[in-house]
């Protein structure tokens, strides 16, 4: 069983390990950066600072993913609908982790006055988008050639949960 608890500075670099390969090597993230861990510290405060959680689940003293939450779009008439991050190390998939994560980020979400949380899936991430499914999340809405990556145009599809 893997503990959840809020990132702190010392995760910085494990979660950087954790994200790089995916935003490197695959589609699952459109974007093409990688992660420092400068400035994974201070994405970490950011988010306290505005309410909202950055989670690691860890065990055996590994962080084995994260997830992440903020606002949908910056304005006051967004102000309680939230999109989310989550990553697992391939080690962590088809173990409860991934699960276990987005039910904590929910509930802080929803603790924290959140009315709907949304999810950005790449089209050519199956396996993320029935992972949602399976939470209750409902696509939405595909967005068309959104993503640019590995000189092809992508697909984004929106994923919602209401949370309230």
């Amino acid at each position: 069983m893997s503990l959840i608890r809020p990132a702190t500075a010392c995760d910085a670099d494990a979660v950087a390990a954790i994200w790089n390969p995916v935003i490197r090597d695959t589609a699952i993230t459109f974007n093409a950066i990688e992660k420092a861990a400068d400035d994974l510290t201070q994405s970490f405060a950011q988010k306290r600072a505005d309410g909202h959680a950055f989670l690691v689940a860890e065990a055996e003293g590994g962080l084995l993913g994260f997830a992440t939450y903020g606002q949908f779009r910056g304005g006051i008439g967004y102000a309680h609908t939230m999109e989310h991050t989550i990553i697992l190390a391939p080690a962590a998939r088809g173990r409860g982790v991934g699960r276990a994560l987005m039910a904590a980020i929910e509930d802080h979400a929803r603790a924290n006055g959140a009315h709907s949380i949304f999810a950005g899936v790449s089209a050519e991430n199956p396996a993320g988008r029935a992972f949602h499914a399976a939470l209750g999340y409902a696509e939405v809405a595909v967005l068309r050639e959104v993503g640019f990556k590995f000189g092809r145009w992508m697909d984004l599809v929106l994923m919602c949960k209401m949370l309230s």
